[in-house]
């Protein structure tokens, strides 16, 4: 018996053979998708490659979530187009408010173990978390999909990433992902995939694995990818998605490398402006005066990521001079957050609360900051201009850092409140 690595076995589960790595194939795709930034791209493409319908429409969902509800005409055009050919094609389409992408695919059991999943957009290597293969496309390449439901692939390789020791407090996932970005730096890992594996497995619920399979693309992954265990199929069970296949981690695999990390070392992470991979220690940063905070984003904007804030938050109020922005990643997640008291405590901190949705974190509406602002935020870029005002300036952290430094005005170390 061969050792394979994660990327390996799904592939061959497409193939019904051993796959080369560097091989390029063309396999089945398990589920496709796109948002109201990429779509349009992609039903304009479908038509002029011949597309007349769909192959496999139960098998590809539109989602409207970076500009929703519309903040102009021009969005407002791009989304009837999505509503006009998901209804003439029978296609799943999501609509404003009903949450992000990247949380949506998985919730309604779209993506799972061993599944090969593609999405026009970057952060699609999200879904790695239940155990898929899912990456981001172009637009092209998904109207290629819904014409042929297949896709070429280059068989990546694998880079094993251990994750040994014991969370410390006020050290979570996102802090994890900051800091390997700072260890592999923005391109460490382009065109490979990211396999997790070590004890930390065991600390981590699987809303903080998505967290930290979302951040993959950020040092140029194609996937992050984690083993199959039983909270991931606890997890599928409670989203409709029935799984006793196995996927876990061979370390006789051949990985091109191993990168280890413990966490035990670990401070709070701050990604400092304008580079993911700028990353230092919470100890490092020194005062930085905070204007704008926001939770929320398909990085951080589940349930557990709300608690977390709530805990430092309830009881307090947020700086005068801060405007703290809470979107979540769902519909689900937002009735839950309800159903938990949690908004209503969020509300009564200060915190003002969008729609479901992706929120500030494109820059198209909904919490754009002014000139020269410092924002700390839990999406997963940083970019100049990311926001939709590149004069401003973006700190990446956990929704436990955000909470604190709003409650403080400055970037704050969450574990004085926890």
């Amino acid at each position: 018996m061969s050792h394979k690595t994660l990327t390996e076995k799904i592939f061959e589960s497409h193939l019904g053979r051993e796959p080369k790595i560097g091989e390029v194939v063309v396999v089945d795709v398990d589920f496709a998708m796109g948002q109201d930034g990429t779509s349009p791209l992609a039903i304009q493409k479908f038509y002029e490659m011949g597309g007349k319908k769909v192959l496999k429409p139960e098998k590809i969902a539109l989602v409207i979530d970076h500009g929703a509800p519309s903040p102009n005409e021009g969005f407002s055009n791009l989304h009837k187009l999505m509503r006009d050919f998901a209804y003439e094609q029978g296609l799943k389409l999501f609509d404003i408010g009903s949450g992000i992408c990247h949380q949506l695919i998985p919730e309604y059991g779209f993506a799972g173990p061993y599944d090969i999943v593609v999405g026009a957009d970057s952060h699609t290597c999200t879904y790695g978390a239940i155990g898929a293969f899912s990456t981001g496309i172009g637009s092209s390449e998904l109207a290629a999909v819904m014409l042929s439901g297949k896709l070429w692939f280059k068989i990546p390789a694998s880079i094993r990433v251990i994750l040994s020791g014991k969370l410390p407090t006020g050290v979570y996932s996102k802090d994890i992902i900051l800091n390997l970005a700072k260890l592999m730096g923005a391109d460490g890992a382009t065109y490979k995939a990211l396999e997790f594996d070590g004890e930390v497995m065991d600390q981590l619920s699987v809303d903080a694995r998505f967290t930290i399979s979302n951040m993959a693309v950020e040092v140029g992954a194609k996937a992050g990818i984690f083993p199959v265990d039983e909270k991931t199929k606890a997890w599928l069970k409670e989203h409709g998605r029935e799984c006793n296949k196995e996927l876990s981690i061979d370390p006789l695999a051949n990985y091109e490398s191993t990168i280890e990390i413990e966490v035990n070392r670990l401070e709070p992470q701050i990604a400092l402006p304008h580079r993911v991979d700028n990353v230092v220690g919470i100890s490092e940063v020194g005062d930085v005066p905070i204007h704008q905070g926001f939770i929320g984003t398909c990085t951080n904007g589940r349930l557990e990521d709300l608690e977390i804030a709530v805990k430092i938050l309830e009881g307090k109020e947020i700086h005068p001079k801060v405007r703290l922005i809470v979107g979540c990643a769902s519909k689900s997640i937002y009735l839950e957050a309800i159903r938990r008291g949690l908004i209503e405590k969020l509300i009564n901190a200060g915190a003002t609360i969008i729609p479901p949705g992706c929120g500030p974190c494109v820059g198209t509406h909904a919490g754009i900051p002014s000139d020269g602002e410092n924002v700390i935020s839990t999406a997963n870029r940083n970019f100049k201009g990311r926001m939709g005002n590149n004069k401003a300036f973006i700190y990446l952290a956990s929704p436990a850092t955000v909470a604190a430094s709003c409650i403080t005005g400055k970037i704050t170390d969450p574990r004085r409140y926890l």
